[in-house]
């Protein structure tokens, strides 16, 4: 016997969806069913699931990169930085790395 799933979405949503799946070669039921039979393969989200944060590594401007460059120089002449280890431990902690 089959069960049926109703979900509501945004039509926007569903527009963009049944396209891509469709480019894809399939349509969004089963997408949908490949998402439900890949969380069960997984014992999960068949996706890592995470807090959208601020990019610290977006691409900057040229003059943005010499400005960052400029004050990292002012900061080393005034005895102001980290050892690498200590910008390691930091970067990890903050990202959960």
């Amino acid at each position: 016997m089959a069960s049926t799933i109703q979900v509501r979405v945004d039509d926007d949503l569903k527009t963009k969806s049944d396209a891509l799946f469709k480019d894809l070669g399939t349509d969004t039921t089963t997408a949908i069913r490949m998402f439900l039979t890949q969380a069960l393969a997984v014992n999960g989200f068949p996706f890592e699931i995470k807090r959208i944060t601020a990019n610290p590594y977006k691409s900057l401007a040229e003059h943005e990169m010499l400005d960052k460059l400029e004050k990292s120089r002012e900061h080393a002449a005034q005895g102001l930085h980290k050892d690498a280890a200590e910008v390691s431990h930091d970067i990890r902690a903050e990202y959960g790395l």
